[in-house]
């Protein structure tokens, strides 16, 4: 069941604020990088740019706004929802 307003960072809209709940680790594979580079529940974020044929994301996120590249893949770990 999905509930309205939440989404996988590898399915967010662009240009949208959003913000990180958790994440979807129920197979105990989420790379720790994620963890590492500062994506951490609670961060506010938007995707900048979404290569394409399902390429890398560019993301943006929190006060500094610190960008970084990810993989469709590991955004599929990520679990977030959009804010107004």
């Amino acid at each position: 069941m999905e509930v309205k307003g939440l989404h996988k960072l590898s399915g967010f809209p662009k240009n949208k604020m959003g913000k990180i709940l958790g994440y979807d680790n129920d197979h105990l594979k989420m790379p720790n990088k994620i963890i590492e580079m500062g994506l951490l529940p609670e961060t506010i974020f938007r995707i900048l740019y979404q290569a394409p044929f399902n390429g890398p994301m560019y993301v943006e996120f929190g006060a500094e706004k610190s960008r970084i590249a990810l993989r469709e893949e590991e955004g599929d770990y990520i679990i977030v929802e959009e804010l107004n």
